[in-house]
């Protein structure tokens, strides 16, 4: 398993649709783990194959206890309920925070890394982290949906700390 480097805004393949994955090869799998390694070596709760530069439909989230590490290929959002508005930041865009309005609870299909269907169903952060790594499978970033974009200040950082 390796760190990846994490593709920064504004690199093109952050606005490209990914591809569906055909096939779950040992290379799939192993993007897949690298890409949990690169998500934890970056403080983050998921990361999408777009922002590591490879455009397939490949995600990996750990944004509740309940579910822990989840590994997703060819994710889709099959149900939503509620709303929720609140932070987002990305790994691609540091620096920058904004206030987008979500769905409270999705339901997520797609396939495991061992190619089997799964169906996972997250509220509040999880559900957020999902909606959020669907759009880099989409090319959309969080600016682009955000009600309203801020700089993250010193000020900012030191009273989340």
């Amino acid at each position: 398993m390796a760190i990846r480097m994490i593709v920064k805004e504004p690199d093109e393949v952050l606005h490209k649709i990914a591809k569906e994955v055909t096939v779950v090869t040992p290379n799939v799998k192993k993007l897949l783990d690298d890409m949990a390694d690169t998500m934890y070596d970056a403080e983050g709760v998921g990361l999408a194959a777009p922002q590591v530069g490879i455009l397939k439909r490949l995600i990996v989230v750990d944004a509740d206890e309940e579910h822990g590490l989840i590994k997703m290929i060819n994710p889709e959002i099959i149900g939503t309920e509620g709303e929720q508005l609140g932070p987002e930041g990305c790994l691609s865009i540091p620096g920058l925070n904004g206030d987008v309005r979500r769905a409270e609870t999705v339901t997520v299909r797609g396939l495991n890394r061992e190619g089997k269907e799964i169906t996972i169903t997250g509220s509040g952060l999880l559900a957020r982290a999902f909606q959020h790594e669907i759009d880099h499978l989409n090319g959309v970033l969080f600016t682009d949906i955000a009600e309203k974009v801020y700089e993250m200040t010193a000020e900012l950082s030191e009273t989340e700390e």
